[in-house]
């Protein structure tokens, strides 16, 4: 089992509101390189869709659960049929209607990653992915890094992170961005 971190960061390494809807003031600055530039499989997931499980904090899994059971395409299928875990203290179980294959962890969602037999993507999510971090249980980042200075903003790695030693996989430019992949260093 494998906790992959997969997000649209800034040159500057600002994750916030990459499509605009949080509604920030810089928000929507990924598309401000047109739709295709975060379309589709991005982040090369392929089998780990088919195979693993989405995390989900509360806020991105409402902002996605509004606009992927309507999408269509291949891509969208996978989004649609994996299965998605949410860490939330206030959505219900009838919430998770809005998407399928949604479900509320119970307890908390550290222990419950611990636990998770299948490979684990945390999709946004960043109050989620600052604590998986300060548990030293990420084992890959897969970014799309834009050419945006923010300045301000929610950073991935921010001041007081944990230090960690990565490796580069790879890394490979997708229209105007760069995907790159870096997966903990072997001890």
């Amino acid at each position: 089992m494998s906790i992959i971190v997969i997000g649209f960061v800034t040159l500057d390494g600002i994750m916030s509101d990459p499509t605009g809807s949080e509604g920030t003031p810089l928000g929507g600055w990924a598309l401000r390189h047109g739709r295709e530039a975060i379309d589709g499989d991005k982040f090369r997931l392929g089998r780990t869709m088919d195979d693993g499980v989405l995390l989900f904090g509360r806020t991105t899994w409402q902002i996605f659960s509004r606009l992927w059971p309507g999408r269509e395409g291949p891509f969208a299928d996978r989004m649609n049929a994996v299965p998605k875990l949410i860490a939330s203290r206030t959505l219900s179980e009838a919430d998770t209607v809005a998407w399928a294959n949604s479900r509320i962890l119970e307890g908390d969602a550290i222990d419950a990653v611990k636990h998770e037999p299948r490979d684990v993507i945390v999709i946004g999510s960043l109050s989620l992915v600052h604590r998986l971090m300060a548990e030293d249980l990420v084992d890959e980042y897969r970014l799309l890094t834009f050419p945006t200075v923010l300045g301000t903003g929610d950073r991935l790695f921010p001041a007081g992170t944990p230090h960690a030693e990565l490796e580069c996989l790879s890394a490979e430019q997708d229209g105007p961005a760069i995907l790159t992949r870096h997966r903990r260093a072997a001890a």
